[in-house]
């Protein structure tokens, strides 16, 4: 009996995920359990085991992107399959096993698939009318779609043809999303910068008498991310309206923080959120920020780990950034920027010394948070990573 495999639903809004890579050869002998392909999302990377044991067959290759519920292969419990070298030919399963649990609701027809396809549709943008609400070719057909926000269809346009060096790479499920993302924030919110400057003498003191006690005690690098999110939940807690967001005409308060940190990736820009800060301790941070950006760089966070945030930090300066205007991370109302540390000549006291200086950046939507809001919230920040001994981070 062939079980199919499906392209399944990673979260209400995803239509469509792309195979990013397949962990076992067409026609190759698995068995349950086995890791058989991944699938990305335009939030994360999920992996996919096979149900039952007997011959895979790949119908959807890698690269390609597949609507939620698509066949994208089978495995068939009647026939052994190919065995690799090193591998042991799976057990047959009983013919009366039950579906896989890949198996996705949401489910577009053939026939609604088809019409799609032809006339360039986007499904997301038509109301369904069907049993569960489920799209008809109807509702395509006769153009229901849902509201004055929904934008009108339009014929695709034919890609203009390639000169000579030129080549065309489809942008990843991922890519392709912080794309429509960064674009719509640009839309929807009224984006300003303000910046200030911090002496990052006092936390570089603290972090090198004790980064080696701190990593032999518990297990993790003392970085800077922690000290600047722990620095940010005092300042919001002074502008509590950063960490608020715009919803309409309403305004959206948090009475709690939930800080996405941005992880740079090979397949692009990922921000896992440490949720609850203001309830860490200092270790617990920096315990929490570490797993997360492991997972990230190993394209293992959930979609779960990366959905909400109330505010953002991005650091720039891992790269050399010496200063930059980030955009918000919406529907959050405020980013930070962290960028390179660089030795200054600075006026103290009426002397000239050397210090080493980063540059903020607060980026903000306008329409919540005024000019003395961000300016506050950047000169609390700053005094707490000048004067550390307030974040009270029991580092003895």
């Amino acid at each position: 009996m062939k079980h199919q495999i499906l392209a399944p639903s990673v979260g209400e809004s995803i239509t469509e995920v792309g195979i990013l890579k397949w962990h076992k050869q067409d026609g190759q002998a698995v068995k349950s359990g086995d890791l058989l392909l991944e699938i990305e999302s335009d939030k994360a990377t999920i992996e996919l085991v096979a149900e039952f044991s007997g011959a895979l067959t790949i119908i959807k290759k890698a690269g390609e992107r597949i609507p939620v519920g698509d066949v994208i292969g089978s495995v068939d419990d009647a026939v052994a399959g190919k065995v690799i070298a090193g591998e042991a030919a799976p057990a047959a399963a009983s013919s009366t096993s039950v579906a896989p649990s890949v198996a996705a609701s949401g489910t577009l027809s053939p026939a609604v698939r088809k019409a799609v396809a032809e006339r360039g549709l986007d499904p997301s943008q038509y109301e369904g009318t069907g049993k569960g609400g489920r799209l008809t070719k109807g509702d395509l057909l006769n153009e229901k779609k849902p509201g004055p926000a929904a934008s009108a269809s339009v014929a695709p346009v034919a890609p203009r043809a390639l000169k000579p060096g030129e080549r065309r790479v489809p942008m990843s499920a991922l890519r392709a999303k912080i794309a429509e993302r960064l674009v719509q924030a640009q839309h929807d919110a009224a984006i300003l910068t303000t910046f200030n400057e911090v002496d990052m003498g006092p936390v570089m003191a603290l972090r090198t008498k004790y980064k080696d006690s701190f990593k032999q005690k518990n297990g993790v690098a003392l970085s800077f991310m922690s000290f600047f999110t722990v620095a940010c939940v005092q300042a919001l807690k002074v502008v509590p309206e950063v960490n608020a967001r715009v919803e309409g005409k309403d305004v959206i308060h948090h009475d709690f923080i939930d800080i996405g940190v941005a992880v740079g990736t090979e397949r692009g820009l990922v921000v896992p959120v440490v949720r609850g800060v203001e309830k860490l301790d200092f270790v617990d941070v920096e315990k929490k920020i570490a797993e997360l950006a492991i997972k990230a760089r190993d394209g293992k966070l959930s979609i779960a780990e990366m959905t909400g945030g109330t505010f953002t930090i991005s650091n720039g300066g891992v790269y050399g950034s010496l200063l930059s205007t980030p955009i918000l991370n919406a529907p959050q109302s405020g980013i930070l920027g962290m960028h390179k540390i660089q030795d200054r000549p600075m006026a103290i006291n009426g002397k000239v010394e050397i210090r080493p200086m980063m540059y903020l950046a607060l980026s903000y939507d306008h329409r919540l948070i005024d000019g003395k809001g961000a300016v506050t919230f950047l000169v609390t920040l700053k005094d707490f990573l000048e004067h550390p001994e307030k974040l009270k981070l029991d580092l003895e």
